[in-house]
């Protein structure tokens, strides 16, 4: 709107040089919007109503609260203009937004749509309870929230509705359903960073050694036993998988760490200790393991464990590239469960490191073949930060590393 006294300007008129145009939107700003938005993760919602518009729901991720420091807290929710949810939450003066569990990914797809052709009544889908406003609430969700509609504004594509909530419902248990970069995941404990960096004295007392999870119990037990041995230093382990290690290090919770040397950036520093060739891992009895070697074609017809840790399952998924897709039927992250589950004879798995033990938790006979194709070896590495200069406890740290990784291979 133009004020009183003000004449429009003519969409052709060249901005004031003095000024650049605020109001210029960049090419392509929705692709680019819309690609960071799916790296943003949130919480995946059912949002619900009930009354004379009748019960409707829908699936949402825009859900975020707006104030407790109100007689009633109050929530948003963007809802669709087109979606029959919206006009009904209208008419209906009411919402609850249930946050689903990660175990309810199928109540999200259906009341996204994804199954309309054979669930006509999306509320078939789980069991409802029925909150203080009418809303219907999914029997067990994670939390929901019973809302009353205070405001509705058109934005766009969507209607923002504000709520008044009403109740909560939370579960005893459970962790969230979570969407971002298109897939549906769930939420991990990661343990708060305890200190940012580490220098002066507080460096040559303590060390901070962060590791790769599959492989550190083979390795890392040794290295600490003997430095331990050496010396009087407090030592700190953090495991986890490649991204967890990878920010401990950036974070500064770690001082140097044992990892595959997979997308290292040049914040590190890295020293190669060991490369690793891939080796199929069978039960004894398996057709297979009479073998000396196997091709990787060969293993095609037969079902696959994978090691589902990133970003090992990209890396074995990744021989096969030109070759074909293997049968993967099961999927872990633990290596222990992956052995376990070859050791049963329900499939074979591709493995890099190699336990000294060929025997599963529960007794299971397992052997090991090489890959007759070419593959591309796996190296792991010590990394320190490059920012960071070296510790005295980091180099006997780096100098044991190199001894036990000469001795095991």
């Amino acid at each position: 709107m133009t004020a009183p006294d003000q004449k429009p300007i003519p969409d052709h008129a060249p901005a004031p040089d003095h000024a650049p145009d605020q109001n210029r939107v960049p090419e392509n700003m929705r692709d680019r919007f819309i690609a960071g938005m799916a790296d943003a993760a949130a919480t995946v919602n059912i949002v619900t109503t009930d009354g004379p518009a009748g019960r409707m729901g829908v699936t949402v991720s825009a859900m975020s609260s707006v104030s407790a420091d109100t007689p009633n807290p109050t929530l948003l929710v963007c809802v669709h203009h087109m979606s029959p949810a919206a006009s009904a939450i209208i008419e209906n003066g009411c919402f609850c937004v249930n946050v689903l569990r990660d175990d309810q990914s199928y109540i999200s797809d259906t009341f996204a749509g994804r199954f309309s052709a054979d669930v006509p009544d999306k509320f078939a889908c789980s069991g409802w309870a029925t909150m203080a406003t009418g809303a219907p609430r999914v029997v067990d969700p994670l939390v929901a929230f019973d809302c009353r509609v205070i405001s509705s504004e058109r934005v766009g594509t969507h209607h923002v509705f504000i709520g008044e909530v009403m109740d909560v419902f939370q579960a005893d248990g459970g962790s969230p359903l979570i969407y971002s970069k298109r897939a549906y995941g769930r939420a991990t404990r990661i343990e708060p960073v305890a200190r940012l960096g580490s220098g002066g004295q507080d460096a040559k007392t303590r060390l901070s050694v962060g590791c790769f999870h599959t492989f550190g119990p083979y390795v890392l037990p040794e290295i600490l036993a003997q430095m331990q041995g050496q010396s009087d230093l407090t030592l700190t382990l953090v495991e986890g998988d490649h991204r967890r290690i990878v920010e401990s290090l950036k974070s500064g919770e770690t001082d140097v760490a044992l990892l595959y040397d997979f997308g290292l950036s040049a914040d590190f520093k890295v020293e190669i200790l060991s490369e690793v060739t891939p080796r199929v891992l069978f039960a004894a009895d398996h057709p297979l393991a009479q073998s000396d070697t196997v091709t990787l074609e060969s293993l095609l017809p037969h079902p696959m464990i994978l090691l589902d840790t990133p970003p090992s399952a990209d890396y074995f998924l990744g021989l096969f590239d030109g070759i074909g897709t293997p049968d993967v039927r099961y999927r872990s992250d633990w290596i222990e469960m992956v052995r376990g589950l070859v050791g049963r004879g329900l499939g074979y798995a591709i493995l890099g490191t190699r336990p000294a033990s060929d025997i599963t938790y529960d007794g299971r006979k397992l052997v090991t073949r090489p890959i007759a194709n070419p593959v591309a070896p796996s190296r792991i590495v010590l990394a320190t930060r490059s920012d960071h200069p070296s510790s005295s406890a980091a180099a006997m740290f780096s100098k044991l590393c190199q001894d036990v990784f000469a001795h095991t291979g």
